[in-house]
């Protein structure tokens, strides 16, 4: 499965948006964002001079939804993803997650994996990739793999 995932630019904007406002895509995360809250997280968190996030494209050059790639600690990186519905059940969070570990091991950092409680497929690719479970911070679960 060849999938990219490049920094974000001004036109995944209407692709991001469909994203963001989808009620069952954002369930576990936060209330759907409008068009104006789509613009302002695309400009503070992927089209900033350290994105949080970057743009994910199949092998077609479709978004298909966008990664979390930042800092999480000094020594550590923090992986994630939003996939459109549409792109669902196809593979690309596993893909997308062996391609993040890779880049986390490269930079010399473990990976963490931040998800609800009730998020059972981020919790269930977490353990494949045997990220061990760290414990409850932020209402959020915490799953770390060391790369180091």
């Amino acid at each position: 499965m060849n999938l990219k995932i490049r920094k974000m630019e001004e036109r995944d904007l209407d692709p991001l948006y469909k994203l963001l406002s989808d009620e069952e895509t954002m369930k576990y995360i936060e209330p759907p964002y409008s068009r104006e809250q789509t613009e302002e997280f695309l400009k503070d968190c992927g089209l900033a001079e350290d994105p949080l996030i970057y743009t994910a494209e199949n092998e077609k050059g479709d978004f298909i939804g966008y990664v979390i790639y930042h800092d999480y600690e000094e020594d550590s990186m923090e992986l994630g993803w939003l996939i459109l519905r549409e792109f669902w059940g196809r593979g690309y969070a596993t893909r997308l997650t062996e391609m993040m570990i890779e880049m986390a091991r490269k930079s010399g950092k473990d990976a963490v994996i931040e998800c609800d409680p009730e998020q059972e497929v981020t919790k269930k690719i977490a353990k494949k990739f045997g990220f061990e479970y760290q414990g409850i911070e932020d209402e959020c679960e915490v799953y770390r793999l060391k790369l180091r």
